[in-house]
């Protein structure tokens, strides 16, 4: 998994009933766009993450 600061992160959610979780890549941590990114989701929080396979990284809308 590569991603880059700006891209977004989602995770899936792996429980019926709960909504998946998105959040913006702060800060990519590990080398060449590897993790653990710092994720700030949308309800604020700051997280240092380490994807797993239940996550996909969807690079950031270029203008």
């Amino acid at each position: 998994m590569k991603a880059a600061t700006g891209d977004r992160l989602h995770v899936h959610s792996k429980v019926v009933g709960t909504h998946d979780k998105y959040g913006e890549i702060l800060e990519v941590r590990g080398e060449n766009g590897a993790p653990p990114y710092l994720v700030r989701f949308t309800d604020g929080h700051e997280s240092l993450v380490y994807p797993g396979p239940d996550c996909v990284v969807e690079p950031a809308k270029s203008s």
